[in-house]
């Protein structure tokens, strides 16, 4: 769950959470399998305004770091833009997540790809 929390602060990156970003999230809470008091907690956590500070990441390990990393910059692109906004966020993020800066950037670039070839279904 600490993903998806994480996840809905990058939907509020740009001081929107915008109803494709809120789908997206209602999308996670099913891929994690959340429980139906965790998919609660979850709609009410987003609710409100997040930032990056909100974000538990101190709950992850590498992997989910890394997983993390990618799922945002999806969601950046859910609305159909990547705001200057949400790239600004993606950058304090990558600092937060404490990846490497040429591993970051790989993951960035890879995902950003993924999102161009997938906005028409997203």
């Amino acid at each position: 769950m600490a993903i998806v929390k994480s996840l809905v602060s990058v939907a509020w990156a740009d001081g929107e959470f915008h109803d494709a970003e809120r789908e997206m999230v209602e999308g996670l809470i099913s891929a994690f399998e959340a429980s139906e008091d965790e998919a609660k907690e979850i709609r009410a956590y987003a609710a409100e305004k997040k930032t990056l500070d909100d974000a538990p990441i101190g709950q992850l390990g590498g992997d989910d770091r890394r997983a993390l990393l990618q799922h945002a910059v999806l969601l950046t692109f859910v609305d159909g833009e990547q705001h200057d906004a949400e790239r600004q966020y993606l950058a304090a993020l990558c600092k937060k997540l404490e990846l490497p800066d040429g591993e970051a950037a790989q993951i960035i670039q890879a995902a950003e790809a993924r999102a161009r070839r997938l906005l028409p279904l997203l």
